[in-house]
């Protein structure tokens, strides 16, 4: 999602943390909007949300991405996981979630504390983890048409985790090793941002397909 760590002023991990930081506290707000976003729009919104990642891959090629990008992303994608949200508390029940976010929160911010205490070099998951996120892709695609067996349920669950974990390692590594301009601050968050809600998820799914088992 960011293209070098070289260029203009360098800031380290810590500079990064209030713009996350109030990212996910607007996509809470975008989670608590959803609540009286008519059923129509989810989908217009997601596909926005989905114009709007592209549409970054492409824009920091040609200049940079601002801080009002990130954080209308942030509001928007929060609007879009409502209904997810809604139907793990009406399934699995609102404790439950909350502790799967607890559970998320603790596992992001050991990933990070780890990359920042022992500066160790993840950048050899790139291959790997990028490999990872197209069948996890594909997997998903294939799900529409094809129900997952219990089985491939939990292989794609326990894939997502492991590698949006490991894309957390793998960014907050290299911001600890290299740093980043200032100026590419927005789109590294985004980054961020977007591991911490992909982690979530997959770890509510995870939650919930434990609750199944039992």
């Amino acid at each position: 999602m960011y293209s070098n760590y070289t260029t203009g002023t360098r800031v380290t991990m810590g500079d990064l943390f209030p713009a996350l930081f109030f990212s996910l506290l607007l996509a809470t707000a975008g989670l608590y909007v959803g609540q009286s976003v008519p059923p129509a729009l989810f989908l217009p919104l997601m596909i926005v949300e989905i114009i709007m990642i592209v549409a970054a891959m492409f824009i920091r090629r040609r200049r940079v991405v601002g801080y009002g990008f990130l954080f209308t992303f942030s509001f928007i994608s929060g609007i879009t996981l409502f209904p997810a949200i809604r139907d793990y508390v009406s399934h699995i029940g609102a404790p439950i979630v909350l502790q799967a976010f607890a559970v998320t929160v603790i596992a992001y911010g050991g990933a990070a504390l780890y990359a920042g205490i022992t500066k160790a070099d993840f950048s050899f998951l790139g291959g790997f983890l990028f490999i990872g996120l197209i069948a996890l892709l594909g997997m998903g695609i294939v799900s529409f048409f094809f129900p997952f067996s219990r089985t491939a349920d939990w292989v794609y669950t326990l894939l997502g985790v492991f590698i949006f974990l490991g894309y957390t390692l793998y960014d907050f590594s290299r911001v600890v090793r290299y740093g980043v301009s200032r100026e590419e601050v927005p789109m590294v968050v985004l980054s961020l941002y977007l591991n911490f809600v992909n982690l979530f998820l997959f770890i509510l799914r995870l939650f919930g397909l434990n609750l199944k088992r039992d």
